[in-house]
């Protein structure tokens, strides 16, 4: 080995030693990688900060805003909401769960597709009275699954694409990942449906999970019937079905200022009535939803319709609202935010929300925008409880954004307009139409994956410029000498599982990307098998909770444990082996 190889391959080790170490964060392991090849020499200066610039990590970044804009417009709730039946059988649940999620993730950032359903996933778990552990990892498994069917569905399948554009010309198109991709999601999605979630430890339902560790009684919150509502006509009681899909329960109505006898059950829905709700603040928003109401006060001078916000607030001693209600202390006016919900220790009262005299240690559910409920909570003297994350989701946008974001992924498809361009145009639409406020864009990118990314890029640059890429490819074609191309293939993907295991997917690709095309010339064979192979294994990562980030997200919620994902994990991944070669020797032969 030269020099530049030796200290290329010390630097990759320490690389993956502390990323399985997990004691720093990879983003930070990367730069300081990248600036020691820089300080060593072996990425040139002029390369320093090209990865920030490559199109793989500008097009990672605008699919993450383009996610925030579908979810923020309620498209994905919408699909949920016709697809997801709480009441279902387990098995039926996770089937049509896990295929919602692959569908989604087809089409978005995969970890935002199990972001936007582990919540309802969640939810179901408590109606049925079951644990979520039984649930999120199937869950997270179709969403990684998912991932492999498109360019965009997850970064490594775009890493490839541009890596197969600088080595041999032309990158791979949105739906060449497709073929391979689907027939892996589809055995995936089987498995863990009818197999996968019963290899799980025993004693997972008994385990505490991370979910309901910090819980709140409902609130008692009120939504008032817009015009055109298409509960006007109907008898409360008619609605017990809608709501209870929301998981929110009717307690009561209120007619011009007073509220109606009893919970109201007989009386007929008018436009300008307020239902009385009980539930949480993502039932409540959801409930928005289903039922056609409006939050009280949105959409007026003070509060308008758009990028509005939930936040909780607990009531001290000293707060201006203590001994006060919102209406007196005209809170809409000279604060610019909603009383939307009160939580008083899980107890009812009769009392508009507005009307009620707010007591300390009451929480109190406000909406707004985040700059505005920031200075209303610190003015009010109140304490901000924790952030959900609940933005208030513009229904009305939910056609438009998946018209824009349709329009774009076909033009990119036919070669009309380059894809980091059309996902550019689809952010600055998205943008521009308050869908995702603007406040709202950097929050949406992962800049610890995009620093990863744009860091690791140029070692792996430099790692095929020195020769480091065509000695791992000897090591490999060695290995194997005197077996087929294919079984040559099968090693690859098994190394590149292995290592996307134990370190982020994203790093993974750009190391193996340039092995795979390697071991391709010195066989003599077309590199696409090869690159469509890494692209499989390097999302493949099922063993650990540190391979990929929805792994990660699950951990807490699912009161899962290091050594429980290998169970379920390690026969999905000798699977995808088994199914993903054959595929991709028929869809890409040598």
């Amino acid at each position: 080995m030269s020099a530049d190889q030796t200290i290329l391959f010390t630097l990759l080790s320490a690389v993956f030693v502390l990323l399985i170490w997990g004691r720093w964060r990879y983003d930070l392991v990367a730069f300081v990688a990248l600036l020691a090849a820089l300080l060593s020499g072996v990425v040139p200066k002029e390369a320093a900060f090209s990865g920030f610039g490559h199109p793989a990590t500008v097009i990672i970044a605008l699919v993450l805003i383009v996610s925030r804009g579908l979810m923020n417009s309620g498209a994905i709730e919408l699909l949920a909401r016709f697809v997801v039946d709480r009441s279902r059988r387990l098995s039926a649940h996770i089937a049509i769960m896990s295929g919602v999620t692959a569908a989604l993730s087809a089409v978005m950032n995969n970890v935002a597709a199990l972001a936007m359903l582990m919540p309802l996933d969640i939810q179901a778990a408590e109606k049925a009275k079951r644990s979520p552990s039984l649930t999120l990892m199937p869950l997270s498994f179709a969403s990684i699954l998912g991932g492999m069917i498109t360019l965009i569905g997850t970064p490594p399948n775009i890493v490839i694409a541009e890596f197969r554009g600088t080595a041999l010309g032309e990158p791979y198109r949105m739906f060449d990942f497709a073929p391979v991709g689907l027939v892996c999601a589809i055995v995936g999605v089987i498995f863990v449906t009818l197999i996968g979630w019963r290899l799980l430890p025993s004693d997972l339902r008994n385990r505490e999970s991370g979910s309901n560790k910090f819980d709140l009684a409902d609130y008692i919150a009120e939504l008032r019937v817009p015009e055109g509502s298409k509960v006007i006509g109907k008898r409360v009681r008619d609605l017990d079905e809608l709501a209870a899909k929301s998981d929110v329960e009717i307690v009561g109505l209120v007619r011009r200022g007073q509220r109606m006898p009893g919970v109201a059950r007989v009386v007929e829905i008018k436009a300008d009535d307020i239902l009385v709700l009980e539930a949480h603040p993502e039932n409540i928003d959801e409930a928005l939803g289903t039922l056609q109401l409006e939050y009280v006060g949105a959409g007026t001078d003070q509060l308008e319709q758009e990028d509005l916000t939930l936040h909780e607030v607990v009531v001290t001693e000293a707060s201006a609202l203590a001994g006060r209600s919102a209406q007196s202390l005209r809170l809409l006016y000279r604060y610019s935010v909603a009383l939307v919900g009160i939580s008083r220790a899980g107890k009812r009262f009769r009392e508009q929300v507005r009307k009620l005299t707010i007591q300390p240690g009451d929480v109190l559910l406000l909406l707004g925008p985040d700059e505005r409920l920031a200075d209303a909570t610190a003015r009010l003297r109140c304490l901000p409880l924790r952030d959900r994350g609940q933005r208030v989701i513009q229904r009305d946008k939910a056609g438009l954004a998946v018209g824009i974001f349709t329009a774009a992924i076909l033009l990119a498809s036919l070669g009309i307009v380059y894809l980091p361009i059309a996902l550019g145009c689809v952010a600055a639409l998205l943008v521009l139409l308050n869908i995702v406020p603007l406040r709202e864009v950097y929050d949406s990118i992962e800049w610890p994956v995009i620093v990863l990314l744009g860091s690791m890029i140029p070692i792996g640059a430099a790692l095929q410029t020195t020769g480091g890429t065509a000695l791992i490819a000897d090591g490999i074609v060695d290995i194997s000498a005197g077996f087929s191309p294919t079984a040559v293939l099968v090693l690859l993907i098994i190394v590149t599982m292995t290592l996307s295991d134990v370190m982020n997917n994203t790093a993974t690709a750009v190391i193996a990307a340039p092995i795979a095309v390697d071991i391709a010339a010195r066989l003599g064979v077309s590199p696409d098998p090869f690159l469509m192979g890494v692209a499989v294994a390097a999302s493949s990562a099922f063993l650990t909770p540190i391979g990929h980030k929805n792994n990660t997200l699950i951990l807490g919620p699912g009161g899962y444990r290091f050594g429980d994902y290998w169970r379920m994990g390690l026969p999905l991944e000798v699977l995808i082996v088994l199914v993903a070669v054959p595929t991709i020797l028929w869809v890409w032969p040598m």
